[in-house]
């Protein structure tokens, strides 16, 4: 069974019994001053009093470490994810209540364990993890929090945790992935309809994103098409291969021996940064309608 928030207090309560708890974070009333900073950790404690928790925005990105085949580095998730984060941040002004947490750099990478370096985590230890980030979030008198993610293995417990938060402490809690993102269509289209389907890992667009955000971490002579079993299936199967009616327990290895799923000898710097400043539009204008998203969205 995975834990739920605060599983492991027992002396937790539900929301509806400590509300008034969190809600002493605020001893002023709350102005539409500058940020000291978009960082959390940058700000000192007395710069909470400030905050406007009707329009405060938390952001939790979630990376992962975990191994992208023979040409990318461990980190591709967390500096992707910090990547988009950072181009976000560029079309925020300093009156625009968003505060971005320490970036969480290891994930729910089960998929990926045979491959050495990996860094994996248990469901149960993400969820707790996640669930006491949020309870310190709500302590703070921030009511709204998102989780941007750029790894497909952290999805599922992030649905948990978003729920579970909200039970919990109230929060508005919206999860996110970058690559969900509305991302302009002119970007989109300069990578291949077989890239999107089947590159689902170290291929063309991550290896893109890595060489405009850090190339020198990429190795471009160990990159190559790499194929991926799954276009087998969706040859032969009409139902199992649609890539949509029926979801496959896979680890990579089931996909391809090297660890990686799609054309990475296509990658280029240049598809690269369209990408990441395309998403990160894109993450700017989510956050600005989270601020303004009325705290009535959930009932407490």
């Amino acid at each position: 069974m995975l834990p739920s928030c605060g599983l492991l207090r027992p002396d937790a309560k539900p929301w509806g019994e400590s509300k008034m708890r969190f809600m002493t974070a605020h001893t002023s009333t709350p102005t539409h001053q500058p940020l000291a900073s978009h960082f959390w950790a940058e700000l000192n404690t007395r710069d909470f009093s400030a905050l406007d928790p009707s329009r405060t925005v938390a952001v939790l990105p979630l990376g992962a470490t975990e191994q992208h085949g023979p040409h990318l580095p461990l980190s591709v998730d967390t500096v992707l994810v910090e990547g988009v984060v950072k181009a976000a941040l560029t079309h925020l002004d300093v009156a625009d209540p968003v505060l971005v947490l320490p970036t969480q750099t290891l994930g729910l990478s089960t998929e990926h364990t045979a491959f050495a370096g990996t860094l994996h985590l248990s469901p149960q230890t993400l969820i707790q993890v996640w669930c006491d980030i949020g309870a310190s979030v709500a302590r703070a008198g921030v009511k709204k929090l998102l989780m941007f993610n750029a790894h497909g293995g952290n999805v599922g417990l992030m649905d948990v945790v978003a729920r579970e938060l909200r039970a919990q402490h109230g929060l508005i809690v919206y999860s996110s992935s970058w690559y969900n993102l509305p991302i302009d269509s002119s970007v989109m289209d300069q990578f291949s309809t077989d890239e999107h389907r089947f590159g689902i890992h170290a291929g063309d667009i991550e290896t893109s994103m890595m060489l405009a955000l850090s190339p020198e971490r990429v190795t471009m002579s160990a990159a190559q098409n790499f194929s991926s079993t799954s276009q087998d299936r969706a040859k032969h199967y009409a139902i199992l291969g649609n890539g949509k009616s029926a979801k496959l327990g896979w680890h990579m290895q089931d996909y391809n021996p090297q660890g990686a799923a799609g054309d990475a000898a296509g990658a280029t710097a240049l598809k690269g940064e369209a990408l990441v400043h395309s998403a990160g539009e894109q993450l700017a204008l989510l956050l600005k309608e989270l601020v303004v998203l009325p705290l009535s969205t959930v009932r407490v």
